[in-house]
């Protein structure tokens, strides 16, 4: 069950002053007991504030958590602890899956190697969503309604399949050239140096192992991504920053979730690339209130990344 709003000045809804309503987009409504709307206004929304013009009217969502800003600050421990699990869980199942294939005493060599074996990838993956999937549950039970659509905002529209894609193959084709090009002159084969993750991750597999790390990396990974990252942490960052003000305090929470983003991926050099497009994803799941462009959007960019290792070796042929 989540928390009621206590009495305090820092469990007042929004990000002005206490009582005082903030600006919200759907699905980051204030919480409490909001002032009484103008005439025609469907309670619970005042005018002028949330949702954003344009925006549809979810008056259920006024009472989405978390509903303070405690309640954030515990959904982003809980996510903290999920990306640790998952770290933790990440390296068990590489340890159990080498012991079977009989790779106990170089799993880590593996591990480094420029192109890995699939199943060092693939049990990477699959204990790091665990962790994931594990914290947003957790969230959902503890300080949510028990509702993962309904807590994360998990919902897609006809609408997604269009602007998603859209968002996504400008992050690769526009977004990132654009913010690497002034680094071109001052680090040597920038270029190979950026595939290189995507080589690390599809490179030198056969076809069968390419198309299953194709689906994980095209399908899997965006909506358990999304969840996590656009759902649990961004959700968490804006209710906790409420204080900070209306419109400073999302900028600041779509700003911290890009920056986490992007770090969570360990790639010292594609941190400005992913923490910029993570900075995209945050601001869509917080202008639309729901997770479905941004799946899309995230399912493109990496459907992409994919595309530029493997056509030019041959592998989809």
């Amino acid at each position: 069950m989540t928390g009621g709003a206590s009495g305090s000045d820092d469990e007042q809804p929004g990000g002005g002053a206490p009582g005082q309503p903030g600006a919200r987009a759907p699905g980051y409504p204030p919480s409490g007991t909001p002032p009484s709307p103008p005439p025609g206004v469907p309670a619970g929304v005042a005018e002028g504030t949330w949702p954003p013009p344009g925006a549809p009217v979810d008056v259920a969502a006024d009472e989405q958590p978390p509903r303070t800003p405690r309640d954030g600050a515990t959904w982003l421990l809980f996510g903290a602890l999920g990306f640790l699990a998952g770290q933790v869980l990440s390296s068990i199942a590489l340890t159990v899956v080498a012991a079977v294939n009989g790779h106990s005493s170089d799993v880590s060599k593996l591990v480094a190697s420029a192109v890995p074996p699939a199943w060092v990838v693939i049990s990477g993956l699959v204990g790091l969503w665990a962790g994931f999937v594990g914290a947003v549950v957790v969230t959902s039970r503890a300080r949510g309604t028990g509702s993962i659509r309904r807590d994360m905002r998990f919902e897609v529209r006809g609408w997604d399949l269009l602007i998603g894609p859209a968002v996504g193959l400008a992050g690769q084709l526009v977004l990132l050239p654009l913010l690497y090009v002034p680094l071109e002159h001052a680090i040597p084969d920038l270029g190979k140096k950026l595939s290189q993750p995507a080589k690390h991750l599809t490179g030198g597999f056969p076809g069968g192992d390419l198309a299953v790390i194709a689906f994980l990396t095209v399908v899997v990974v965006p909506v358990i991504e999304e969840t996590f990252f656009r759902g649990l942490i961004l959700r968490g960052l804006v209710r906790a920053l409420a204080r900070t003000g209306p419109v400073l305090g999302p900028a600041l929470a779509v700003v911290a979730d890009g920056v986490v983003f992007g770090l969570a991926h360990f790639e010292p050099l594609e941190l400005l690339g992913l923490g910029a497009f993570g900075v995209v994803l945050a601001v869509m799941a917080y202008r639309f209130g729901r997770l479905g462009p941004c799946i899309f959007a995230h399912a493109t960019f990496n459907l992409v990344a994919i595309l530029s290792v493997a056509y030019p070796t041959g592998m989809l042929r």
